[in-house]
């Protein structure tokens, strides 16, 4: 019993020398801190949590490390003012992270393989691109003379291709630019467009012209400045209204015009003062130039409607182009696959196509213009660059709109 006793007290012994040897580890533990400590650090040394953690510690420790160490120190920490340069320190190191991160290579060329999503860097590369285009629209009108057709032909395709990538670097950037910029880069990109039209009319019809100089007498020679003055206030689609076919020069009647198995490719309406125009089927491109109190009824057409200088005039029209220079007073129903386009014009008001005839259905989705997109009430004014709404049109009034307009076999309506 003696020797049982003994052991008990020996074993009793062992036990307490092993809880203390236990309680040291942990003393050692917390102090097991890698190189010269801050305050903040060595609070951390000192507190329960760091100890009961069994852990070592550095001045590297990740910050994510530190966030799930926060919540048991905060919850087991007493000391306000200890909890308080506790958070500071995590503040310090979560900023000094982020900080890294963006610093870091990986970061920096995702920035840079991103799109241009900032408005000084888009117009950079925009200013860029315009200066090139219009450095080679002004080579090649000087170089003109000395160069083959085919040569230029391919330099005008180039060019072509060139302001597309603009306007379309423009599409893809313009969801984060403000509205002034995206309608002043468009007016930009339309007088481009504009330059190349005008340079391809400067150098297509000089052999026209020195062709015809050949057979023509003395008396219209002496009428041709007159009529280059006339052409030059034109847009550059407009100068070959004179020869495309048409209806000009009519006053108070009404015109009917069919394309149903028609091979024309541009119509012209020229000089119409008080008519009725109904034009069915569908034509490539079609015209409209110095027309005052008209009503014209057309069907669809494939490419592109220029109109210039129309008064007090309706308008029912189809295309996937509409552009509108110097209109007063004017109302437009049209169904387009683009926006309208309008320029030096007041007045003008817009309403859905309103047009009917036997085969409409047939015809426009030949052009392509089955679906409506409601692009009439979306109208781009390029003479009001402001973010604001333009004061030179509107929409049309329901209760003011024409109803529908149908045009019989006979051309009646």
């Amino acid at each position: 019993m003696a020797k049982i006793k003994s052991l008990d007290v020996i074993t009793i012994a062992i036990v307490l020398l092993l809880v203390i040897a236990g309680q040291a580890t942990a003393i050692t533990v917390q102090a097991d801190c890698i190189g010269p400590c801050n305050d903040n650090c060595q609070q951390l040394c000192k507190s329960k949590v760091w100890v009961r953690k069994r852990r070592r510690h550095n001045h590297t420790i990740g910050v994510n490390d530190m966030e799930d160490n926060d919540q048991s120190f905060a919850a087991e920490t007493l000391d306000p003012a200890l909890q308080k340069k506790h958070h500071d320190m995590l503040e310090r190191l979560s900023a000094r992270h982020q900080a890294r991160k963006s610093d870091s290579p990986d970061a920096s060329s995702s920035s840079s393989s991103s799109t241009l999503e900032s408005t000084s860097s888009f117009l950079a590369k925009f200013s860029d691109s315009k200066r090139s285009i219009e450095s080679r629209i002004a080579e090649s009108r000087l170089v003109s003379s000395s160069t083959d057709s085919s040569k230029l032909k391919s330099d005008l395709a180039e060019i072509s291709v060139a302001i597309n990538n603009l306007e379309k670097l423009l599409a893809e950037n313009s969801y984060f630019l403000p509205s002034y910029e995206v309608r002043s880069s468009l007016k930009i990109v339309s007088d481009l467009k504009q330059s190349l039209d005008i340079l391809s009319g400067e150098l297509v019809p000089k052999k026209k012209f020195s062709f015809k100089s050949k057979s023509t007498t003395k008396k219209p020679e002496s009428k041709l400045p007159e009529i280059q003055k006339s052409d030059a206030v034109l847009p550059p689609k407009l100068l070959s209204v004179r020869d495309s076919p048409g209806l000009r020069n009519k006053h108070g009647v009404t015109l009917v015009k069919s394309f149903k198995g028609s091979s024309i490719g541009e119509f012209t309406l020229s000089d119409l003062d008080s008519c009725q125009v109904k034009l069915t089927g569908t034509v490539n491109a079609l015209f409209l130039h110095r027309l005052k109190k008209c009503n014209v009824y057309t069907g669809p057409v494939i490419g592109s409607i220029l109109i210039d200088d129309v008064e007090d005039c309706v308008l029912v029209l189809a295309s996937h182009q509409i552009r509108i220079h110097c209109a007063r007073k004017s109302d437009f129903y049209l169904r387009v696959r683009s926006r309208p386009i309008i320029e030096d014009s007041n007045g003008v008001r817009f309403a859905p196509y309103c047009l009917d005839y036997q085969g409409i259905e047939e015809d426009l989705k030949t052009a392509g213009l089955e679906e409506e997109t409601k692009n009439w009430a979306n109208v781009d004014d390029f003479r009001w660059l402001r973010a604001v709404q333009s004061p030179n049109w509107s929409v049309l009034p329901e209760e003011e709109r024409v109803s529908l307009v149908t045009i019989s076999s006979e051309g009646d309506s």
